[in-house]
């Protein structure tokens, strides 16, 4: 039964999958609690539809260059149970990415649960249309827990066709509440954390994750760090791993856009404000949700250079973060 406890705050493991995403030789290694980054791309991807830029024209001539859509799996493999952290567009892809993920995963019959459980960020078009996939026009899903805040969750019970998922039980709402914690397993807890964004449907969240050895927080949108009442430096401080908004790297990155109508911390910003932490703080950053037009994307590019000279890095499809 799940149960509600209080937010309580407090070394970073991380490996490489394969370059399309699939799981590590050494899955079996992973005998605890670890986390996939199934996707690093702002809500439409890389490539972006009537992009002909080179960042696009790239992808599309090779497949490596692609990103997926930002989105997070938690694999538990002492128990074979896992959680997907937002439903994105890439959401077949994605969990075509995580077969084998954990390696106990032993689940017998003609269509067993894909995952879980899911935890909704937010309804900004990238991190929840994916649940359409658990529905009759695709997977026939039965009762997966879909983990939401309580506006997220009228939102989608209220307005179709998210309200047949909800109507045929393919879905189970279970509503969160900002600061109190979803005991998921034995030392795995997840932890809503509301924060500002743009609201034309839902609220915001981001989620602390702790496992058993170490936690980590997933905030993949926010608007700008100024505007959150609570000091991200306080969040960082209590976690290991920390998984932030870069959608953008500065101002002016879109051109015929009014980049103010589509507010993220540019990562320019995220460097200079935390340019004065200590060292291992700096580098529990991994910035994700990268916009197409992100230079900090490419590996080689001066941005994110600009990324690593400062102690911090750029999350990669595939990671594995040991928790």
């Amino acid at each position: 039964m799940l149960r509600a406890i209080p937010i309580l705050l407090a070394g970073l493991a991380v490996t490489a999958c394969a370059s399309d995403g699939s799981p590590p030789r050494d899955a079996e290694a992973f005998s605890g609690v670890y986390a996939v980054v199934l996707g690093t791309a702002q809500d439409a991807g890389v490539p972006q539809v009537g992009c002909e830029d080179e960042c696009c024209r790239a992808a599309w001539n090779d497949p490596a260059r692609r990103r997926l859509v930002s989105s997070l799996l938690v694999a538990d493999a002492r128990s074979g149970e896992r959680f997907l952290f937002d439903a994105t567009l890439d959401f077949v892809e994605q969990i075509e990415r995580a077969r084998g993920h954990p390696p106990t995963r032993d689940l017998p019959g003609p269509r067993p649960p894909l995952v879980d459980g899911v935890f909704l960020t937010h309804a900004h078009m990238g991190h929840y249309a994916g649940l359409l996939h658990l529905g009759r026009e695709a997977y026939g899903a039965s009762g997966v827990r879909v983990y939401a805040s309580e506006r997220m969750g009228r939102f989608l019970t209220e307005n179709a066709p998210w309200s047949a998922l909800v109507a045929s039980a393919a879905i189970e709402l279970v509503v969160l509440r900002p600061g109190f914690a979803v005991a998921l397993a034995d030392g795995l807890t997840v932890t809503p954390v509301a924060v500002p964004h743009r609201e034309e449907f839902s609220d915001t969240l981001a989620f602390v994750i702790r496992g058993p050895e170490r936690a980590l927080l997933f905030l993949p949108d926010i608007d700008k760090w100024e505007r959150w009442g609570t000091p991200i430096e306080e969040v960082i401080a209590g976690v290991d791993v920390a998984l932030l908004d870069g959608t953008f790297h500065a101002d002016g990155e879109i051109p015929g856009r009014a980049m103010a109508d589509i507010p993220h911390p540019f990562i320019a910003e995220s460097l200079a404000r935390f340019e004065a932490l200590p060292a291992g703080e700096r580098a529990k950053i991994l910035f994700t949700h990268l916009n197409h037009t992100n230079p900090a994307a490419d590996p080689s590019s001066a941005a994110a250079r600009s990324v690593r000279a400062a102690g911090m890095g750029v999350a990669r499809d595939g990671m594995v973060i040991g928790l």
